[in-house]
């Protein structure tokens, strides 16, 4: 991660927090991805054969699950990054706090993701479901656009540097 001028900017604790808790997430988007998936299209939880791979998968590709992960991320540091630190009076470091406050919002944004079967399908189908990258690879372009489009979220890339505006 690079730093440029200030090291307790709140944005490069944040980003530390959020890559602290980045295997912990990982569970909980498959967690959620699961449970959407049987609200969705299995509420009576009649066993068949998709709905017994998806609830038995614990292995799985995760590489573009941090793809997407990563974006929220962004999306989270952009929303609510400003860069002032805010006093704790509780006597917990602005880290722990980070890692709270991000985890909460992850866990609020994945169920009402999860109420979309367009961000349901495309993330079994990178996931859980994964049978060739070329489908995956799209899946994941299209939980992207899924995700900015959710967001209202316009992003456009200049001389490598990313940037998030509002549309």
């Amino acid at each position: 991660m690079i730093q440029k001028l200030f090291p307790l900017d709140k944005n490069y604790i944040l980003r530390q927090a959020q890559t602290a808790m980045e295997e912990k997430s990982l569970e909980l988007m498959v967690y959620e991805l699961k449970k959407s998936y049987t609200a969705l299209y299995n509420p009576l939880m009649l066993m068949d054969n998709t709905f017994n791979q998806i609830i038995d998968a614990y292995e799985y590709p995760t590489d573009r699950l941090k793809i997407i992960y990563h974006q929220l991320c962004g999306v989270y540091r952009y929303k609510y990054g400003d860069n002032q630190l805010e006093l704790l009076f509780d006597g917990r470091s602005h880290f722990d706090k980070f890692q709270e406050d991000w985890f909460r919002q992850l866990t609020l944004w994945l169920r009402e993701l999860g109420q979309h079967e367009q961000f349901v399908k495309t993330m079994l189908r990178m996931t859980i479901l994964f049978d060739t990258d070329s489908r995956a690879e799209w899946s994941e372009n299209q939980c992207k656009a899924f995700i900015n489009q959710y967001f209202d979220l316009k992003i456009f890339k200049r001389k490598g540097e990313l940037r998030l505006k509002i549309a």
